[in-house]
């Protein structure tokens, strides 16, 4: 019965329906937008510099100090890799050193890592540069017989670098079916040489925004100067191997990578580290927490444990901070998406009072009554719900591939907060079941009117309606 009902008055039941669509389609579009940009910076910041889990000295992390190193002993990695989720260890010296180039210089951090273990944590041979626009490039695409608004996008993206053919053709705009076609020309246009850090070679790799600031080149020398390992000097010339571009503007405008035997070199620091990082099998949160645990409890003093949050305490401090307001704005997205469902609960329930006093009058109860207009309600509120997430869902997943990437000046204003202009969807997670959840909530807390009126029915007046 109460399913037929529904479809006595569809324009009254679409509408009902559409209220509850709506708050399920925004609710979940916008917590997979804001989740997305907390798992994307997170995830910047921990896979390109800290990694999940670091064996240090107990004071290098407050310090950072040179002076607080660790020996990378056998005995030291054979005590790590035990624990079934940890898959590799990855040496490192991190320090910091003044860079510089001809008559410009600029304070830089000095990163000595292992070239071929790094791949398995921030995998910095992936972020090479393999094209780069610049005007050069731009001229010789348009003079190639570009399409105009190929040749219009390239020249708004004049100075960027990409790792990957498939970001520059997201960037670019150009749909499967012209990829053939017109992918070449813009590699062949846009190719950038590259190159590698090899352990022994004097050799350097630095961030885009730091080779652009310093006028560096591949092939180019660089001068680090600094303060080694108790108070030695350190002081080298390197040739630049290769250009980087980072996730995270702060670490691109900053780092320099160098083979960690030259590194240590460089320090006066043989066989010692500043810090071992994990490679984990399991990142999830769980698996990292009870990692470091075990691993802690077997460490003696100086040597600490120190998971990501540990590590990125003002990061998240500042990502908490955010999603309280986040919430706010959910909370008050739902405080109107209640107030449009009552609305329309409250309309559905004088249209049919009436209804209700016939029903009434002619001798049905009124809690079986009741109960056909909750079963009604039900009904809505699932179809609603179930709608709205269909619905939200190519949405979430087309944002979760093709990420909103910003340009210009609100682009320039992510990069001043250390931020990649990007900001992506999160995939399908538990966040889709709580939103359902909540609109289902508020949809039964809607119910309590109709069942009240229902209850109150006066038989009389409600002919008389």
């Amino acid at each position: 019965m109460a399913w037929r009902n529904l479809w006595r008055n569809r324009r009254r039941t679409l509408i009902t329906v559409a209220s509850v669509f709506f708050a399920v389609f925004f609710a979940l579009v916008m917590r997979s937008l804001q989740l997305g940009a907390y798992d994307h910076m997170f995830r910047n910041i921990i896979e390109s510099y800290t990694g999940y889990l670091q064996i240090q000295h107990e004071d290098f992390w407050d310090t950072r100090s040179i002076d607080n190193l660790i020996e990378n002993s056998p005995e030291l990695e054979k005590l790590i890799l035990k624990n079934e989720n940890a898959d590799l260890l990855i040496p490192r010296i991190e320090s910091f050193a003044l860079a510089s180039s001809g008559e410009v210089s600029k304070g830089v951090l000095v990163m000595g890592v292992d070239p071929e273990r790094e791949k398995y944590l921030s995998n910095i041979g992936s972020r090479l540069i393999k094209y780069y626009i610049t005007e050069e490039s731009i001229e010789l695409i348009r003079n190639s017989g570009a399409p105009e608004d190929v040749a219009k996008r390239i020249s708004e993206l004049k100075g960027n670098a990409y790792p990957s053919n498939s970001s520059l053709e997201l960037d670019l705009g150009i749909r499967a079916g012209d990829s053939a076609s017109l992918m070449p020309l813009i590699r062949s246009n846009t190719n950038f040489r590259n190159g590698y850090i090899k352990s022994g070679e004097s050799s350097v790799l630095t961030g885009k925004a730091l080779a652009e600031y310093l006028k560096l080149s591949v092939g180019d020398t660089i001068v680090l100067i600094g303060q080694g390992y108790r108070g030695a000097s350190a002081a080298g010339k390197y040739r630049v191997a290769g250009i980087v571009k980072l996730p995270s503007p702060d670490l691109d405008n900053k780092i320099v990578y160098l083979p960690l035997d030259v590194c240590q070199e460089l320090y006066d620091a043989p066989g010692m580290v500043t810090s071992l990082a994990v490679s984990v099998k399991d990142n999830g949160d769980r698996a990292v927490d009870a990692m470091t645990g075990l691993i802690g409890k077997e460490l003696s003093p100086p040597l600490k444990a120190m998971d990501w949050r540990q590590m990125n305490e003002l990061l998240i401090n500042q990502m908490e901070g955010d999603n309280k307001s986040g919430m706010v704005m959910i909370a008050i997205l739902y405080l109107v998406i209640a107030f449009g469902i009552f609305g329309t609960v409250l309309m559905m329930t004088a249209e049919r009072r009436r209804e209700f006093g016939v029903l009434v009058a002619v001798g049905m109860q009124k809690t079986k009554l009741a109960r056909v207009v909750v079963f009604e309600m039900l009904y809505i509120g699932f179809m609603g719900i179930l709608s709205g997430t269909l619905a939200a869902m190519p949405v979430i997943i087309y944002g979760y591939l093709h990420p909103i990437r910003f340009t210009g000046e609100m682009g320039k204003m992510y990069e001043d907060y250390g931020l990649e202009p990007v900001m992506p969807f999160l995939p399908a997670d538990w966040y889709i079941v709580w939103q359902m959840v909540v609109v289902a909530v508020i949809v039964l807390i809607a119910l309590i009117y109709p069942v009240r009126k229902i209850m109150r029915t006066d038989v009389v007046k409600s002919l008389k309606a």
